[in-house]
């Protein structure tokens, strides 16, 4: 399978983001990709109260601009493409959900994602998250099938609670999506070593696209999407500002790796 994993600068021009995102889905399907990933937030980074205007339904028989855009490229590109992050609305009128959703090469949603895991915290720097404030919470592990390969979705600060991916593994995960918007200040210390360590202990690709640089709010993130196989290695990796970084993903040499340290078998829980 010829994966991309698209770096992304979002601002809050909802239809200039969508033109900056056909752009690179056009440009990965170009490279040989068949699937492309895409980062926390692909749509939109800006003012909450704007957020909350743009969240779409993702049940009905007539999509809104994002899941439409999206739907529109698969179909025109012929490529499966995972948006990591849009706002989806929720009972809560003022918390939508931030769900990570799967298209398939006939613009029809595949699976959605209501990422679980949100981001309240105060980091060293002085920076102050509280994303439950305006975000509801999802509460189910989603795979779902691409290319005949099982695949797990998770969304940002998921990345750090790994009892989420041992489940999505139990459920058939070969690979796993990390979409983040990942903070500049944990991002240096914490980004690499997440990723390889969910890879290796789980023993799957991971596929992580990032936004990068400045956003609206004064956010800044860290960038350096990348991708890492089985054995924690990165095969692929963004450098600074927006593009897309690619590579095969080889499930022969995945099996080895499972074989040769069959870690998985050794699990008690």
């Amino acid at each position: 399978m010829r994966v991309a994993v698209v770096q992304l600068n979002v601002q809050d021009d909802v239809a200039a983001n969508m033109r900056r995102v056909k752009d690179w889905i056009a440009q990965a399907a170009a490279a040989g990709a068949q699937l492309v990933v895409l980062p926390e937030n692909f749509a939109f980074m800006g003012e909450e109260a704007q957020k909350r205007e743009l969240a779409e339904r993702l049940d009905g028989a007539f999509p809104g601009p994002i899941l439409g855009g999206l739907a529109e490229n698969a179909a025109k590109y012929g490529v499966w493409i995972v948006g990591g992050g849009m706002p989806e609305a929720s009972d809560d009128v003022a918390r939508p959900y931030n769900t990570s959703i799967v298209v398939d090469p006939r613009g029809t949603l595949a699976a959605k994602y209501r990422k679980v895991h949100l981001f309240d915290v105060s980091l060293p720097d002085g920076s102050l998250y509280r994303e439950s404030a305006a975000t509801s919470a999802g509460s189910e592990p989603v795979t779902t099938e691409v290319l005949g390969v099982r695949l797990g979705l998770s969304v940002c600060y998921d990345v750090r609670f790994p009892e989420l991916y041992r489940r999505l593994v139990h459920e058939g995960a070969r690979v796993i999506t990390v979409p983040a918007a990942f903070a500049l200040t944990t991002g240096k210390d914490h980004w690499h070593v997440l990723l390889r360590a969910r890879a290796i202990e789980n023993q799957v690709y991971v596929l992580a696209p990032a936004q990068h640089g400045k956003h609206p709010r004064g956010r800044l993130t860290y960038g350096k999407s990348l991708i890492v196989d089985p054995w924690g290695e990165i095969v692929a990796q963004c450098s600074e500002g927006e593009g897309f970084a690619s590579a095969t993903l080889d499930f022969a040499y995945q099996d080895r790796v499972r074989t040769a340290l069959p870690a998985l078998l050794h699990r008690k829980w």
